[in-house]
């Protein structure tokens, strides 16, 4: 019983790695090249700004990988 558990506990530690290394590489494309396509008012933003976001993008990634997969709207 307690292997099973052990086992269950690491693979949801693993998939939780996953889910933020992924968020991390997003939260990287998010920060340099679309914020500024989703929200004018982060065009021009500087880096405390966008380093401000990256942890919301990170584990947001999911939400924002569909708004931009689905097109910014001006």
């Amino acid at each position: 019983m307690d292997g099973t558990l052990l086992t269950i506990a690491g693979l949801i530690v693993t998939g939780a790695g996953v889910y933020l290394a992924l968020g991390a590489v997003f939260a990287l494309v998010w920060i340099t090249l679309l914020a500024g396509r989703a929200d004018p008012g982060a065009r021009g933003a500087g880096i405390g700004f966008r380093l401000i976001i990256a942890p919301a993008a990170m584990l947001l990634w999911p939400v924002l990988l569909a708004k931009a997969l689905k097109g910014f709207r001006s």
